[in-house]
C-alpha cells in the first residue's frame, strides 16, 4: 500500500506515539476493504504500539483509532485515507496516542465546553486540497472532547451515500444527520458556527500593542511581519486568516512563485507570521474603532484591544450574484479572479458576468486564453469605458449579450452551463459552459468603520502614500483601501508600506519607553 519513501517518513512519525493504540477494522471482500486491511496491517508491523483488531463498524470498509485503556476517540476513517488525507491519518494516530494538538488554550476551552453529543461525518475526495483541513479540525475536537466524534467518508468508496445525501461538492460535513456546511473551514470557524463563540475574557489582560493589525490576509500578514521585524509588539486580529485567498484554487502571479494554490499560500503566510513574536487572534471580528489615549478596537464579543497604532487590512469580498449554483460551484467552475484562475480554463468556453470595466477587462484577458467568452450584461448597454468596449467587440471569440438576466449556474459536480432570461423577449435561454467568472465588483469589508475613518463612495478607506488614514495612528492596506488595483502582490506591498508608515509615526509621536520591546 505504501511506497518505501512514505514508509520511511511514517516510521519516523510512529516513533513519536505516546501511548498504545487499538485500530478496529471493518472489512469485506471488495478491493477497497482489502487495501484498507493491508494499510492497517502495515501500520501494525511498523510500530509495536499499534494493534489491529477485526470488528463490525457502522460502515464497511472503515477503521477506528482508539488509545488502549481510554475512552473511544470517536475518530473513524471510512474509505482509504490516502492522497491528501494521509496527513489526517498520521495526525490522528499521534493525537489519539496522547500527543497534544497544537491548539491555543482558549480554543481548547471552547471545545471542551461542548456538552451535547455531536456526531460529525465529513465527506471527502482524496484529491481535495481543502478536505484535510476540515477532517483534521474535527478530529482535534474529537480528541479533546468525548462528546464529539468524526468520521471521514471517502466519497468514491460510498457512492450510495453521496447520492442519497445529494452531495455535489467536497468537503461536505453532516452533524447529527443534518447538513452542517461545506468548503474549507478552520477549527475556530467550526466552533463559531456551532455557537461556541469566545466571550472575550481571554483578552481582558492583553497589553496594548505597538501595532495592532486588523485582518489576516496578504496585506495584514505583510504588515505584521514588517512590524515584528522592527522589534515592536505586534498583534493580528482576524476573522479568517488568509481571507478570500483561502477560496482561490490556483495562483500563478506571485512573483518568484511559479504556481501555488490558495490554501497552500495561506499556510505559507501563516507559517511566516508565526516565525515572529506576533500574537495571532483568530475568529474575531472587529465591530468598532475609536481614537482615545490608544487606538481602541472593539470586537463583536465586546472585548477591547488597544494599539499605539492600528493597521486596517480587512480586505474585500467579491460581490455575489446570489443565484442558484453560485455557491455550490465555487472553485468548480465559478470563479471571481480572471488573473488567478483564467489559465485553468485554457481552451474552454466560459462566461463573464458584468459589463463594467472589471467585467470587460476580464473578457479581454480571458479571450487570449480560453476558446470562447460570453460577456453577459443585465442592462441594455455595457458600462465599461468606450475604449474597452471597442476592444472587446473586436475580438472574434467574444460574444456580448445585453439585457441578459442570469437565473442559474448549472452543473453536476462542476459547472456545465448558465441559464438566463432575455429581458426584452422574456425568453429563457441556456448556454453550455465550463466556467463562469463573476465580475460585478468588490465589496470592501469596512461596514464597521462607517463614520470612523474617511472613505470614498465605494466604501474604500482613503489612504495617503504612507498608508495613513485621516485618524492619526490609524493606517490601512490592501483591498479595503482606495488602491487602484486589487491584487495579492499589491496588497502585500501596501501592507509593508503601512507597517513602515506606522513605525515612522511612532518614532515621531510616541515618546514612552515601551515603543521597542526589550
Amino acid at each position: 500500500m505504501l511506497d518505501n519513501q512514505i514508509k520511511a517518513q511514517l516510521q519516523q512519525y510512529l516513533t513519536m506515539l505516546e501511548g498504545d493504540l487499538l485500530i478496529k477494522v471493518s472489512v469485506a471482500d471488495d478491493k477497497t476493504s482489502q487495501d484498507m486491511l493491508n494499510l492497517v496491517e502495515e501500520l501494525e508491523k511498523m510500530s509495536p504500539r499499534i494493534t489491529v483488531q477485526h470488528a463490525l463498524l457502522e460502515r464497511t470498509p472503515s477503521f477506528s483509532i482508539d488509545k488502549v485503556g481510554a475512552e473511544e476517540s470517536g475518530i473513524v476513517f471510512a474509505g482509504l485515507p490516502l492522497g491528501h488525507e494521509f496527513t489526517s491519518l498520521v495526525l490522528a494516530l499521534l493525537q489519539v496516542s496522547g500527543r497534544a494538538p497544537k491548539v491555543d488554550a482558549a480554543v481548547v476551552k471552547r471545545i471542551q465546553a461542548i456538552k451535547q453529543p455531536m456526531k460529525f461525518e465529513t465527506y471527502v475526495s482524496l484529491t481535495c486540497h481543502n478536505c484535510p483541513d476540515v477532517v483534521q479540525a474535527l478530529n482535534i475536537m474529537a480528541v479533546l472532547n468525548p462528546n464529539v466524534s468524526n468520521t471521514m467518508v471517502e466519497g468514491g468508496a460510498f457512492q450510495d451515500e453521496i447520492k442519497a445525501r445529494d452531495i455535489m461538492a467536497v468537503p461536505t460535513v453532516f452533524l447529527n444527520g443534518e447538513n452542517f456546511g461545506g468548503g474549507r473551514m478552520e477549527l475556530e470557524e467550526i466552533l463559531t458556527k456551532l455557537g461556541e463563540v469566545s466571550d472575550g475574557s481571554e483578552f481582558a489582560d492583553v497589553d496594548p500593542f505597538d501595532v495592532l493589525v486588523v485582518g489576516g490576509g496578504p496585506a495584514g500578514a505583510s504588515a505584521a511581519i514588517y512590524s515584528a521585524r522592527k522589534g515592536i509588539r505586534t498583534g493580528i486580529v482576524a476573522d479568517r486568516f488568509g481571507g478570500q485567498v483561502n477560496d482561490t484554487l490556483s495562483i500563478e502571479n506571485i512573483i518568484g512563485t511559479k504556481a501555488t494554490e490558495g490554501p497552500a499560500f495561506v499556510s505559507s503566510l501563516e507559517a511566516h507570521v508565526l516565525d515572529y513574536d506576533i500574537d495571532v487572534l483568530k475568529s474575531q471580528r472587529a465591530a468598532k474603532i475609536e481614537k482615545k489615549d490608544f487606538v481602541e478596537v472593539t470586537l463583536e464579543n465586546g472585548a477591547v484591544l488597544k494599539g499605539k497604532t492600528v493597521i486596517l487590512s480587512t480586505g474585500a469580498r467579491y460581490r455575489q450574484l446570489d443565484v442558484p449554483g453560485e455557491e455550490q460551484f465555487k472553485n468548480k467552475g465559478v470563479a471571481y479572479c480572471p488573473h488567478c484562475d483564467g489559465p485553468i480554463f485554457k481552451g474552454k468556453n466560459v462566461a463573464v458576468i458584468g459589463g463594467g470595466n472589471s467585467g470587460v477587462e476580464a473578457a479581454i484577458d480571458l479571450a487570449g486564453i480560453v476558446n470562447h467568452v460570453t460577456l453577459i450584461q443585465r442592462g441594455s448597454e455595457l458600462k465599461a469605458d468606450k475604449v474597452l468596449q471597442e476592444r472587446v467587440r473586436s475580438l472574434k471569440n467574444v460574444t456580448v449579450l445585453t439585457n441578459a438576466l442570469t437565473q442559474e449556474i448549472t452543473g453536476t459536480d462542476k459547472v456545465n452551463g448558465l441559464t438566463y432570461i432575455d429581458s426584452v423577449s422574456g425568453e429563457e435561454k441556456h448556454i453550455a459552459l465550463e466556467g463562469v467568472f463573476i465580475q460585478i465588483g468588490l465589496l470592501p469589508n469596512t461596514e464597521f468603520l462607517q463614520g470612523a475613518v474617511n472613505m470614498n463612495g465605494h466604501g474604500e478607506i482613503i489612504v495617503d502614500k504612507h498608508g495613513a488614514t485621516n485618524i492619526p495612528g490609524v493606517f490601512a492596506a490592501g483591498d479595503c483601501t482606495d488602491t487602484a488595483y486589487k491584487q495579492i502582490v499589491i496588497s502585500m506591498g501596501s501592507g509593508a508600506t503601512a507597517a513602515l508608515g506606522a513605525f515612522d509615526y511612532m518614532i515621531r509621536n510616541v515618546t514612552d519607553n515601551h515603543l521597542v520591546k526589550s
